[in-house]
């Protein structure tokens, strides 16, 4: 799993986001390899309908964490990517 720190422009008028606007997010993604995950990040972030993505900061989760059911219990958006395979998270201030 990996964890990345990235921002991106809204497309298109969301709900709580306006056309043009710059948002931060956390994204995680339950995959193997550095390249795919980021990939997918950003894939991700376009469905939502974001574009020119930045990708600040790239971290590895450790296997033995992913294997630990105390840690995945107590993050819940560990625990959804683990699930489904991916997280993202909008925050409101950048």
């Amino acid at each position: 799993m990996f964890i990345f720190s990235a921002d991106a422009v809204a497309a298109r008028e969301l709900e709580d986001v306006k056309k043009g606007q710059k948002v931060p997010f956390i994204i995680y993604i339950h995959y193997q390899d550095l390249f795919g995950a980021e990939q997918l990040a950003k894939i991700y972030l376009m469905k939502a309908g974001f574009t020119e993505i930045n990708i600040h900061k790239r971290k590895a989760v450790a296997p033995d964490l992913l294997a630990d059911e105390r840690v995945i219990a107590a993050d819940n958006a560990m625990r959804e990517a683990v699930e489904t395979g991916y997280t993202i998270q909008m925050f409101d201030d950048f």
